[in-house]
This record gives C-alpha cells, structure tokens and sequence, in this order.
C-alpha cells in the first residue's frame, strides 16, 4: 500500500525524476525547541551554496534533496530563537533533528543572516500574515485580556466590526466567511462576552497565521480567509507551569512530560468571576432580583511520539458563556437566560513512510450550541416562555500528504470530507393549561461536506517561483449535489535578491452560510447550509503586490492590491427574522421551521490596496498598516435593487503599534526589564441606515364604524446603509514589568484602553426633545478611558546558563 501510495505522487509530477548526471540524497528531519521539544511550525532552512532552501511544515518535519556535495550548509533561524549553522558532507541519505535554544535577542553576528532567512520577498505565499505570539502578548488589551482576533484587526485588511466586537472581516468579506480552525477543528463562533473578547487563550497556541488571498489548494470552504491556529504540543522534558490573573478573568496553564523525550501533555483554563463581583450589587440595588454573566473556556492537548515514523495527537477545546436574570415582583417572576458554546476535538496521526514523503490523518469533532429562554410566572402558573435553540455538529475525516521529490518542488495533496448537522428550533409556550397559543417548529438538515487538492510549489527558474493548486469540492444535501472546481495559482518574481513582485488568483465556493439581520454578529445569528434552492457562495480574487526587506534595518514592506468578485451572499429579507414565531391551525404539531423564505441572495464585490511595514523581532518592533477598500453589494430584493455599502465596509483604516524592550544586562535570562507598548487605530464609520423623517398614517379597524380610523406611526428611510457612523479612532498604551524569581518569571501589566477618552459610536438612536418635540439624533458609546492591571508568574527553572557563541559544526 505504501509504494502503490508514493508511486501514485510522483507519477503527477514525472519532471522532477529526470535524470540527472549526479546522485541525490535526503536531509530531513525534525526541528524542536531545546528544553521542551516542542516542534516548531515554519521554521526557514537556507542553503547559501544554492541560494535555496525549505520550511518546516506544520508539524515541524523538514526534507531536503539534493546532489552529492563534499560540503553543504544548513542556517536554521526562527525568530525568537539563536540560529544554527550545519555543515555536512553530503553522500548519503541523513537524519538530522535540531534542537534551537530560545533566546531573548539572536547573537550580534546571526542578526543578518537569521533575517535574511526569513524574508517576505523569498516566499511565494502572498496576502499572508503571521505574528509572533510574544507579540500578541506584548500588545495592550481590553481589561488586560489578551486578544489574538483583536490583535489581527490590526494588520490591513482586516476589519473589525465595531466597538467591542471580536468579529472580523477580511477584504470585504463576511464575518462567516473566515475558515477558523483551531487545531484542524473549525471554529463556528469565536468570541466570548457579547463579542468584547474572543476565546482563543494564547497561552495555550503556538502558532496563528491568516491568509487573506492567494489561497493554497489545501484550504477550503469559506471565501475571505483562513485563520489556522496550532496549539502546543507541552513540554516532554519539565513540568511548566504559567497563571495570570486580570480584571475580568484568571488563566492557567499547565504542560509537561508523561514519558519524558516520549509524550507530553497540555492543560489550559480561563474563567471569567463577573458574575461573582456583580451579583452582590445587583441583589443589593433590586430586592429579590438576581442575574450575572460568565464565560469559560478549557484547552487539552496529549502526544505521543512512537519514533521516526509514528507520532499522535489528542487535543480539544470546551467553552461556554451564560448570561442569566431573574426579577421578581410579589408573586410575579420573570426570568431569562443566554447560552452559548464550542467544544472541538482532533485526533491525528503523523507517519513519515520515507525521508520524502510525510502524511497526517486527521479526525475532526466540531460542536456549536445556542440556546436562549425566557419564562414570565404568577405563582406556579407559567402565564409565558419561550425557548429558541440553534446548533451546527460536524463529523471530519483529513487526509494531507506532503511530498518532497527535489529542493524545486514542494508537492502537497490530501482529501477531506465532513458530515454537517444542523439543528433549528423556536418555541413559544403560552398558559400551561391551555393549548391555545402554544407553538413548537423544528427543523433538521444535513450536509456532506468533501473535497480532494493537489499543490506544487515550484521554483521554475531561479528568480521565479509559483504555486500551483487544483481543490475539487463536492456538497450534498437534500438529494442536491453540487461539484466545485477551484483553481488556485501563486506567483513570485524577485527582481532582486530582497524585492519581488507577486501575484495570485483564487477560486473559492462556500456551502454552509451565517445569516444575520443584526450585522453586528450576536450569537442568536443562524447558520444554515445551501439548499436545492439557494446556491453555494462563490469567490473569485485577484491580487497583486511588491514585497521588499530592508536588511539592514530589519523590516519587511509589503504593497497589495486585490480585486473580488462575490456571488449568491445570503442576507435577510426586509424585516425578516428566524426568530418570527407564529401560530398555525395545529398549535401543538412539531411543524418545519422554513428559514429560506425569510433569506434572499445577491452579490457584491470588493477591491482596495493595503500598506504594510513590519518589524517582527528586536528591541523595538511592530507596524504600521493602512487599507484603502470599498465592498458593494447588490439584491434584487433588498433596496430596490440598488447597490449599496456593506455595513463594515471602510474607506480608510490606520493601525500604528510599537513594542519597545527596556532591558537590565542580563544576557542569561532576558527576563528582567520593562516593555513598553501602545496602538493606534483609525478607520472609517460603519455604513448603516438611519429614518429620514416619520409620520402618522390612517389606517381602517376592521368590524368599527366605518367612519371609526386608527392612526399608526411609519418612517422613511434612507437608502440601505447610505448613513456613514462617526470615524473610530482610539489610542491604547501598556508596560509590563518582568522580574526573574527564585522559581519563575513575574510580570506586572499595566495598560489604558482609549487614552484619550475617545467616545466611539456604538450605534445610533433617534429621540424627540421635550422642549421642541422635534427629533434628534444620539450616539451611545461603550469604552471610556479604561485603566486595568494584571499580573502573570511563569514557573520555570532560572538557573543562570551561559550561552556559547553558535559557529559551523562538521
């Protein structure tokens, strides 16, 4: 099975075996973090001889194959870590794993070349962004709680949605036409607290990257990005042990060795004691009224390393939030309560059948639940409630492949599939001891979800490389199938050794949609999937782009411009909601809860240029982002045909950030010192619709004197979404104070949210005067100026170490 499986891979790709006058060999191997052995994602591996090299692959596996040299060299570098140089002698097929020290600052004299390495004008990916995770936690926050979709807000081209809300759109995209996955698992809502925080713990990953455009084959399914998080693995070599505690929430985490250099595990919790510290002053301002809000969330991950050839995984993630009330008034009593929760698990397996040929299988469990009721009772008699439940289960099964023949390809190839189970169901229960008004709809649907890839990244000359990728997908539902294919291609040229030119087109279909009346991303939003009736959504982008680094100086500049073209987007009708609930002839009947009626489909279209200039490592990082961008849509059926301005659409968006190390000498550890950090953001206001004027009309009563007419009120609005919001602009500023222990590594955080006391509209409303009657316009906003403190202690061995100079090892 194994060689009818590798001849089956390199029969596709038949050049990349021409014979050649000089034998080849393999380098492979893997690369880890000394003192944890945790593998590294992304690691850049150049060969100077050649001007070449390769990366790591998400499971930190590497292979490299070339002719038989008397002396080759290898520079590992990776930010964050001192590099390593090998030199070997190259006749005959070799193994080696790295081991990279952590380090706070890379050695004076690796600073160039460990930068080099990593260069943006090297890679063929473009639209890509990737940020470091000591950075994500470098950043100011909200309340101290550290956000990695927040801090991805910040790169151009990707939005925010509005004060306060952890969704994001990416190159005038939907909110649910990002691909979240977390470990392999999709992710289907991905903020805690109404949207104000998201529920990814960065203590607990990694690695985040997002890629905006130029999609490689192997990703699929949503139209506007994929964001890919990868959770640690925990350290095989020490027990670790890192907490922190905030305003709102407290963390920790928890990593170490079940067989040592074998097997590790990782343990990670948050929970947030809101509802702790308001509950007392709730029951103290209302007499007999209680209510409260938490949120939590939980990640687990297990390893097992079998050898060379065979490694595991186990790893999940379990959140949930509540928000709860009760107010009672003498024998009346009124309560309520929102709910809402992930819970993801993957298990996967690595099996590496020779040193060129590298496969992962993965199973995949991903389960969403809303659930809302509310209950109005006089004594034991329930006069009204009514109970809403929505959920998306799914089933997966991955199969990748990663195959390296020569240093000029790089070939990848899998196959997927996923079984969707989607659950709808609204009821509304009037007087328990009559029938008259009750109500139950349900509705039930399913989906398989499959599709097959190939990709090849091929260096076709030696200043042109491109990317080349195939991605047939397949839906079925409901006795439909609909077959997809979607053709993906990216294209590098350097003009020189640090400046290229890029380019890529990507075809993509989504099968499984988020409708949404409110646009401002509620957990009460509705997935559904296509029907016979309503198509898949479909993408097609175009972009462009310069890449250029500046050595010396230790930056990366990158210019973009994208072009996208959007079909059969879903949105609500006029005043239509699934929440709708009326009464039918058989009140007590389970009826189908038809939600396709209420939806209708359009189209749109985005296009704009994003600016980016970027220091990922030293003593002073960040940078500095600007996007130029407009998003139209069109529905037949929804403003009288006219275009009009997605909701998030923004002109103009500006994001500063600066990290600056202050640091004692302390060159064993790196720890003691301070950090100072800070943002600022700018962007346009959000796109809504707003009453003109409002009028009193006459209408008939039906079975009254006919002379008898009831006055009701009516509005005029604006074209859809023809109202621009004020500008957002906001400034945050932070340090932290690091201070090495006896047994670890404090930190104390101070940060200010809006330093300037910036007051954001939230949304609008209109109101009349009681002077003059007549109506105004009112902003409501959420965050003042907003000081917070944390504190985080990670428990770790601080035994001083010298760390030697790192030179060329035979």
């Amino acid at each position: 099975m194994k060689k009818i499986i590798v001849f089956c891979f390199s029969a596709l790709f038949l050049s990349s075996f021409a014979q050649l006058p000089n034998q080849k060999f393999t380098i492979s191997g893997y690369v880890n973090e000394n003192g944890s052995k945790e593998l590294l994602v992304g690691v850049p591996i150049n060969i100077p001889e050649i001007k070449n090299g390769t990366t790591t692959n998400p499971f930190g596996f590497y292979s490299i194959t070339l002719p038989a040299m008397d002396s080759i060299t290898l520079i590992f570098s990776y930010i964050g870590y001192s590099p390593i140089v090998k030199r070997i002698k190259l006749d005959k097929d070799i193994s080696l794993n790295i081991d990279m020290e952590p380090s706070a600052k890379f050695m004076k004299e690796f600073e160039v070349v460990a930068e080099r390495i990593a260069k943006a004008s090297q890679t063929t990916q473009m639209s890509k962004i990737d940020i470091p995770i000591q950075q994500i936690k470098d950043i100011p926050a909200l309340l101290g709680e550290k956000d990695v979709l927040k801090i991805l807000q910040l790169m151009p081209g990707v939005q925010k949605g509005g004060e306060g809300s952890a969704g994001f759109y990416v190159r005038g995209g939907g909110a649910d036409q990002n691909l979240i996955i977390l470990d392999d698992a999709p992710v289907y809502n991905a903020f805690h607290l109404f949207g104000f925080f998201s529920l990814f713990n960065g203590d607990a990953l990694k690695s985040v990257e997002l890629i905006k455009g130029g999609f490689p084959a192997r990703y699929g399914g949503r139209l506007s990005s994929v964001l890919d998080m990868r959770m640690k693995e925990g350290n095989k070599e020490k027990i670790q042990v890192e907490c922190g505690i905030g305003i709102v929430a407290s963390r920790l985490t928890i990593e170490g060795p079940i067989l040592k250099n074998k097997s590790s595990f990782l343990i990670s919790g948050r929970r947030t004691y809101i509802d702790a510290l308001i509950a007392p002053i709730i029951a103290a301002a209302n007499s007999g009224s209680t209510g409260g809000y938490y949120f939590y969330d939980y990640n687990a991950k297990f390893n097992y390393d079998f050898g060379e050839k065979n490694r595991v995984y186990l790893s999940g993630y379990f959140g949930k939030d509540k928000f709860y009330f009760k107010n009672k008034f003498e024998e009346n009593v009124f309560s309520g309560s929102l709910g809402w929760g992930n819970a993801t698990a993957t298990a996967r397996w690595n099996h590496l059948f020779n040193s060129k040929l590298f496969s992962n299988t993965s199973a995949i469990l991903s389960d969403y639940k809303f659930l809302t009721k509310s209950e109005d009772k006089e004594g034991q008699n329930s006069l009204f409630s009514l109970k809403y439940y929505s959920g998306i289960r799914d089933y997966g099964l991955k199969y990748d492949m990663d195959y390296h023949p020569s240093i000029k390809h790089y070939i990848r190839g899998g196959l997927m599939s996923t079984y969707h189970h989607f659950t709808i169901q609204a009821l509304t229960q009037r007087d328990n001891n009559s029938s008259d008004g009750n109500i139950n709809k349900k509705t039930t649907t399913e989906g398989v979800e499959s599709a097959v890839y190939l990709e090849d990244d091929y260096k076709i000359l030696p200043k042109l490389k491109a990317n080349f990728g195939l991605r047939f997908s397949h839906f079925y539902t409901d006795g439909k199938n609909y077959f997809k294919p979607e053709p993906r291609i990216s294209a590098s040229y350097n003009i020189r050794e640090d400046l290229a030119v890029k380019a890529s087109y990507a075809d993509m279909n989504q099968y499984i949609h988020l409708i949404s009346n409110t646009g401002v991303g509620l957990p009460t939003d509705l997935w559904v999937p296509a029907t016979k009736n309503l198509s898949p959504q479909n993408s097609k982008q175009w972009a462009t782009g310069v890449a250029k680094d500046f050595l010396k100086q230790n930056l990366a500049v990158s210019i973009e411009g994208y072009y996208k073209l959007m079909d059969h987007v879903l949105g609500f009708k006029e005043g239509a909601s699934f929440l709708d609930v009326e009464s039918s002839p058989d009140q007590n009947e389970t009826q189908s809860f038809n939600w396709e009626k209420n939806v209708t489909s359009g189209k749109g279209g985005s296009y704009g240029a994003e600016f980016l200039i970027q220091r990922k490592s030293g003593k002073l990082s960040g940078w500095i982002g600007y996007t130029l961008s407009w998003t139209q849509f069109q529905f037949d059926s929804l403003n009288f045909g006219k275009k009009f301005y997605a909701k998030y659409d923004r002109r103009h968006d500006v994001s500063l950030v600066g990290i600056y190390k202050v640091r004692k000498e302390n060159t064993d550890t790196g720890e003691d010192g301070i950090t100072l950090s800070g943002t600022w953001v700018y962007g346009t206001g959000n796109a809504i619709t707003l009453p003109l004027s409002s009028f009193a009309a006459p209408t008939h009563s039906p079975g009254t004197n006919q002379n008898q007419w009831v006055y009701d009120g009516y509005s005029e609005y604006t074209d859809k979404n023809a109202f621009r919001m004020a500008p957002y602009h906001r400034l945050d500023f932070g340090i932290q104070f690091h201070k090495t222990k006896k047994h670890g590594v404090r930190t104390w955080e101070l940060s200010v949210y809006n330093v300037y006391n910036r007051k954001n509209p939230y949304f609008y409303y209109i109101t009349s005067t009681s002077t003059t009657g007549s109506n105004v316009l009112k902003q409501i906003s959420l965050f003042p100026f907003l000081p917070s403190v944390s504190y985080n202690f990670k428990f770790m061995k601080t035994k001083a170490k010298k760390i030697e100079k790192i030179g060329y090892e035979q």
